[in-house]
């Protein structure tokens, strides 16, 4: 009951900040492209919290311990914080472009970039199911074992690829198309430096992750990294 409840705060405070992230530079609360980003982000997030607190409480305790603090490695702190920067900038960007027309961007591309967010949302979800020591943070605790079926027999890291799909969504979703280009060029070198670093971390503490390594190719990307 406690994990759920602090699972329920952080989503609150999460939805509060995406408004005022969203609505202070729209200018407007007339912004149907950021009531509907909101709306599937907060079911997308919101019934899988519930199933993972119900059956797998361990786990979204691990997911509730996030942030730069939470991290244990000095260079996950700083790549943590660039990675926060990024996602406040492509939500600012995005909604700029929306409120001053630089972009014109059709409804089924909002709908569709809302589907990549989904997507995104719901693989991340599916990961902590998968793995349930699969947290915000960079950590190999006692009793951890190496996950090699289901996503983690396509990528390596495929909470990250997930992340990926969701970013390269919001700016549709919010109406922009210029606001791709923040994701786009933010994104990949802080996830390149923290998989990096990971898979540093992992290597020297978690039993079998080199053979794993050698086993699954990809990183992020399947046929690409």
């Amino acid at each position: 009951m406690k994990v759920a409840l602090q699972a329920l705060v952080a989503a609150l405070l999460g939805l509060l900040l995406f408004g005022l992230a969203l609505f202070l530079p729209a200018g407007t609360f007339d912004y149907w492209q950021g009531w509907l980003f909101i709306a599937v982000f907060a079911v997308c997030t919101t019934v899988p919290t519930i199933y993972l607190a119900a059956r797998h409480p361990a786990a979204l305790q691990r997911r509730l311990k996030a942030g730069p603090t939470a991290e244990s490695r000095p260079a996950q702190r700083i790549i943590i914080v660039a990675a926060g920067a990024a996602f406040v900038a492509t939500l600012v960007v995005s909604v700029l472009d929306w409120r001053y027309g630089w972009s014109t961007v059709p409804v089924v591309v909002v709908l569709v970039g809302n589907l990549l967010v989904a997507v995104g949302l719901l693989m991340s979800q599916l990961v902590v199911v998968q793995n349930n020591y699969a947290g915000s943070t960079i950590r190999v605790e006692d009793g951890q074992h190496l996950v090699s079926m289901g996503l983690y027999g396509v990528v390596r890291h495929p909470m990250y690829s997930a992340s990926l799909v969701m970013t390269m969504g919001i700016p549709p979703a919010l109406g922009s198309l210029w606001g791709l280009l923040v994701p786009a060029l933010l994104f990949p070198p802080v996830l390149v430096a923290r998989i990096l670093d990971e898979e540093k971390a992992l290597t020297e503490e978690l039993v079998g992750y080199r053979e794993y390594t050698a086993q699954v190719r990809y990183r992020l990307i399947p046929g690409v990294w």
